[in-house]
């Protein structure tokens, strides 16, 4: 039996993941998982709450996206993974899933003042993310994403830039996740 296909859209805050991740979904006929929605949704739920970088929702977000994630590809769903993935953070995670699953990691990346415009224009539509920490950060000097730590994983990869549009296109985006 073939095995499902497991797309990881990962990047920096403000590079354009999830609206890959759906466009994708479209094109490739499998349902988008994304983390931060998970967390939304907890959000929703719990009512007032005050985002921080580690509190408690992100910190109960992260098992629950790949036990979702688990799930589906272990029911042979091809799926698409949406989140900021670090490699530190996130590689012990996904490397399990490489028994069940095919996997392809999208890398994604913007001009650096795209991406901030991007943080900036979202940040008051989010309830459930530190937007607004992260760009007091980045006014104060740091290096957010000069010293992202991506994926780095023995699987296929592409990097595509949205500063305007995508690069390489969506249909080659589409033609890598579906290589044999």
């Amino acid at each position: 039996m073939p095995r499902p296909t497991l797309i990881i859209i990962g990047g920096p805050a403000g590079t354009g993941k999830t609206t890959l991740a759906y466009g994708l979904a479209r094109r490739v006929g499998c349902p988008a998982i994304c983390r931060d929605e998970i967390k939304e949704g907890m959000v929703h739920t719990a009512g007032r709450f005050d985002p921080a970088p580690g509190d408690e929702l992100t910190r109960r977000t992260f098992p629950l996206f790949f036990d979702v994630l688990t799930l589906l590809v272990s029911s042979g769903v091809t799926v698409i993974a949406d989140a900021a993935f670090q490699d530190q953070v996130w590689r012990p995670k996904l490397e399990p899933l490489m028994a069940l699953a095919e996997l392809r990691i999208v890398q994604c990346y913007a001009e650096r003042d795209v991406a901030w415009k991007r943080i900036a224009d979202r940040a008051s539509e989010r309830n459930a993310h530190a937007d607004g920490q992260l760009l007091a950060a980045l006014e104060a000097g740091e290096r957010y994403f000069e010293e992202f730590d991506r994926v780095s994983m023995p699987v296929p990869s592409i990097d595509v830039d949205t500063t305007s549009g995508y690069s390489p296109s969506l249909d080659e985006i589409v033609a890598f996740v579906n290589a044999q």
